[in-house]
Formats: structure tokens, sequence, C-alpha cells
């Protein structure tokens, strides 16, 4: 004698709904203008801003606020 159990097929487990966000070209290339200039303004800041070409003169503020950082993602700046 076989339990009812045994002799019926073991049913699969329903699949989750994943939702996949709905992405226009028009926002996926709104999105990616604004990464490209935040991205290039942090590499003018970390990279380039030396206080002789800063876009702020010859302050040197800003390069002093980010000196370890240029050190630590490896731009000599001395």
């Amino acid at each position: 004698m076989s339990s009812p159990s045994m002799a019926q097929p073991l049913s699969a487990k329903p699949a989750l709904a994943i939702s996949v966000p709905d992405v226009s070209a028009v926002n996926a290339a709104l999105w990616l203008t604004a990464t490209t200039l935040v991205a290039g303004l942090a590499y003018y800041f970390l990279g380039f801003d030396q206080g002789a070409v800063s876009v702020f003169g010859s302050d040197t503020h800003v390069h002093e606020y980010i000196h370890d950082a240029r050190h630590f993602l490896g731009f000599p700046c001395h």
C-alpha cells in the first residue's frame, strides 16, 4: 500500500514575478549624460585641479580638501 503523497508528483513552486522597469531611450540618454558630467567633474577635481590651472584661480582650497584622495587614487600632485 502506497501513501497518496508518494503516488502524486511533486508540484513545482510558483516562480516569482520579477518586474522590469520600463526605461526609454530618452531616459537612458539623460542618465548617461548626467553620469558622464558628474564623472568628468570628479576626474577634473581629483586629477587636474592644481591651483595654477584651477577654474577658481590661484585658490588651492579644493586641492587641499581632496589632497589625500588624489594620492590614494594614484594622482601625483607635488
